[in-house]
């Protein structure tokens, strides 16, 4: 059973997180031993993807250069960019596989470990059968990767349940860009920002979780352009704002509702490009109309005339950008949200122009190539849809299979664990996915991991979901392998090797295809590299939407990036969409969709009155398996921390700094303090990146966007109360609670 083997603090004293704060020979060895060479690759965190030049010498990472002439970030990082050299070489690195003994996780060698997880694959599906087994990857991953996991998944495995940690991620935008364009990606590169007259953002803490996309906003504003912000929380780049919305986390469709219908009640809409370019518009403008001002401001809390002027900005504006990021994503209504942008886009004719156009600001490294090629439990290579049968067809004919020997889709991140909590998913092989701090309800995700018959983990330290690992796997790092990424803003980039894994451990493309072998199923991963990988994605994604196959290494190299889609080897790729007016839909055309609103998964109440938000810090990464290693960024955020407004304060007698109790319909989480004034008296916000007792994630629900899949994050009921100490106890009390509260 798939249990921690021994104490959860014996397992951080032995594998961490341990902070590191010196890289390899110390901070003065460099000056005596310098540098053999520099390479070009990019940062491993978010999807920025910033370009950088990593220090080698010896098969170490020493430190890094500024890469200027990169034309996306000209050299400038946030902390984590100038830190995240600091992991390579780090003491916590794994270096050898590991299999879970009775005493704790004992060395073992590769082909122990793999025979291990061989023989249980076949095990659980013989007797249970293929869909018995899933796979878990992560956006973290390169587009190589991501597309050799989702056709091991099918083809070595043969079960129809894959699904990666960007559903956690970016899929409800994805989700209304397809039903609205035919396509899932950012409909312009960020050059484009600085050249719009108002640039409107939602949901998007841009300072902190895309740091360097605010040069962009500030020379937007330099220009002479207005920025608009909507958000529950004053972040940073809301301090410069023309015009902030503060509005109840949840009400977003609310919001964009009533802003529509100011533009249609103005005559500010573009009729000529409605007409010509788009359908659906009447339903839309139908229901947008009952959105008045006074029920769009009683619902979200900002005033009308705040709304009004949001609204008359954008429609009369003739080039405008709307930028939006997780909190307009992380609803049971989010692909609604995403819609409800696209819909204002569309409505004003910001489409396809100079300086205009919606925007999705992806969060996870690859989370934009990591969604494109088939490691999404509905998706082929080529953003095709597994249900089509002219896409299996072709993908069948590219893997050397029949059609019908692929499987259907299957579960989405979330619902494999309800199905592993539930009994009818008994094997799991994860790489680079941390579900236990990541996936929300931690006791629920903790319950459903003791219940694996086998569960293996790919992974370069030690998660803590790895901790309730039968093996885990010693994978590599970003800069141990070559492969290509995708940002933000749809530029494919190379993900150049700087080093070898170190010790025993292995490329992760590597241990995938060895288990493919032992499972009988070589002839059909040849793959010496990740360059015969490529090939293969080249020739997958022809023809398809997210077209790759004019793309190669020494092109991106030679090119600073390309921007897909880019169909052959003389294409120059396709920075902004829609510049002609065609859309990706099956009548070329853009298409209205309607957003009925409906209430959160986890409402407010007299016992739980207040919205509770999580979300990211400038110094953290996701799950921080990575960054809460990395001595300097844990010392600038040590620890997470509650945000509530002084009146909010005040009627519960806490001070800044005191311990508070946040407590859910799930769980409850002792934290310190943080009073501010940048956010909402009704709000408590919370940052996700930490674990075990101090894991945000145990208070969140797990009721889904039912179309995009994507866990509620950003709304939650909660209740607060002062504490007199800190839950200092360990994680099995956690485990305690969790099961007599029991799940949302």
């Amino acid at each position: 059973m798939a249990k921690a083997p021994i104490s959860e603090e014996a397992l951080k004293e032995q594998f961490g997180p341990h902070l590191n704060y010196v890289p390899p020979g110390g901070w003065k060895d460099e000056s005596i031993h310098p540098a053999e060479k520099l390479v070009k690759t990019h940062c491993c965190f978010c999807g920025q993807q910033c370009g950088i030049q990593l220090k080698v010498r010896e098969n170490h990472i020493i430190g890094f250069e500024p890469w200027e002439d990169f034309p996306f970030n000209h050299g400038m990082l946030c902390p984590k960019g100038v830190k995240r050299y600091m992991q390579s070489g780090h003491p916590d690195r794994l270096l050898t596989p590991l299999m879970r003994r009775a005493n704790g996780f004992q060395t073992a060698t590769w082909d122990e470990s793999l025979h291990f997880t061989v023989a249980k694959i076949r095990e659980i599906q013989d007797k249970y059968g293929k869909d018995a087994f899933a796979i878990y990857g992560g956006a973290s991953l390169s587009t190589e990767k991501s597309y050799l996991l989702g056709k091991f998944a099918r083809v070595a495995l043969g079960t129809r349940h894959i699904d990666y940690n960007g559903r956690l991620c970016m899929v409800s935008a994805g989700t209304a860009y397809k039903l609205a364009f035919g396509i899932d990606r950012s409909t312009i590169p960020w050059s484009e920002i600085p050249k719009a007259e108002v640039l409107f953002v939602i949901g998007a803490n841009i300072g902190e979780c895309a740091p360097i996309t605010t040069d962009y906003i500030w020379r937007c504003r330099d220009n002479g352009g207005k920025l608009i912000v909507a958000d529950p929380r004053m972040t940073p780049i809301t301090r410069n704002a023309d015009l902030y919305l503060p509005l109840r986390p949840g009400t977003d469709l609310a919001l964009l509702l009533g802003m529509l219908h100011v533009i249609l009640r103005d005559g500010l809409e573009d009729r000529d490009f409605i007409g010509q370019y788009t359908t659906g518009f009447d339903d839309v403008a139908a229901y947008a109309r009952q959105w008045d001002l006074r029920k769009a401001a009683e619902m979200t809390g900002v005033p009308p005339e705040t709304i009004e002027k949001a609204a008359r900005w954008i429609g009369k504006s003739k080039r405008c950008i709307l930028m939006h990021a997780r909190g307009l994503e992380h609803q049971s209504k989010g692909v609604e949200n995403c819609s409800a942008i696209v819909n204002i886009a569309l409505a004003t004719g910001n489409i396809g122009r100079e300086g205009s156009g919606p925007t999705m600001i992806t969060g996870q490294g690859n989370g934009q190539g990591g969604r494109e090629h088939g490691q999404k439990c509905d998706q082929l290579p080529g953003q095709r849809s597994l249900a089509d049968p002219a896409a299996r067809e072709y993908i069948a004919g590219v893997w050397g299979i029949r059609p019908e020997d692929l499987p259907q889709p299957g579960y989405s991140a979330q619902e494999i664990m309800n199905a592993i909590h539930a009994g009818e998913i008994k094997g799991l092989l994860s790489m680079c996915f941390n579900p236990l701090v990541s996936l929300p309800d931690a006791n629920f995700t903790r319950e459903a991991l003791s219940k694996l018959e086998y569960f293996g983990v790919i992974d370069f330290f030690m998660s803590e979901t790895a901790h309730h690992a039968d093996v885990v796997l010693a994978g590599s790092l970003h800069e141990e392998e070559d492969g290509l990424g995708c940002s933000a803003e749809g530029r494919v980039i190379h993900w150049q090797k700087s080093i070898d894994p170190p010790g025993q451990a292995r490329q992760d493309s590597d241990i995938i295809i060895d288990i493919a072998h032992r499972l009988g199923r070589g002839q059909y991963f040849p793959f010496k590299n990740p360059a015969d990988i490529l090939e293969e994605l080249r020739v997958a994604s022809r023809g398809g939407v997210a077209d790759y196959y004019g793309i190669t290494y020494e092109r991106v190299d030679k090119q600073k990036g390309i921007f897909w889609p880019c169909p052959d080897l003389d294409h120059p790729g396709t920075p902004m969409l829609f510049a002609d007016k065609r859309f990706y839909t099956h009548d070329g055309k853009a298409h209205f969709n309607k957003t009925e609103w409906r209430p959160s998964g986890d409402p407010v109440d007299d016992d739980y009155p207040l919205y509770l938000t999580t979300g990211r810090v400038v110094s953290q990464y996701l799950s921080g398996t990575q960054t809460r290693r990395i001595g300097a960024l844990v010392d600038q955020y040590p620890e997470p921390r509650a945000e509530i407004h002084p009146r909010l304060a005040e009627k519960h007698n806490i001070k800044d700094g005191d311990w508070l109790t946040v407590t859910t319909r799930r769980d409850d989480l002792t934290i310190r303090a943080m009073v501010v004034k940048t956010i909402r008296p009704d709000t408590v916000f919370i940052p996700y990146h930490w674990a075990g007792t101090r894991s945000a994630n145990r208070l969140t629900h797990r009721t889904l966007d039912p179309r995009s899949k994507i866990p509620e994050f950003k709304v939650s009921a909660c209740r607060i109360q002062l504490a007199t100490t800190p839950d200092s106890s360990p994680d099995d009390r956690a485990a305690h609670n969790g099961a007599s509260r029991g799940g949302a």
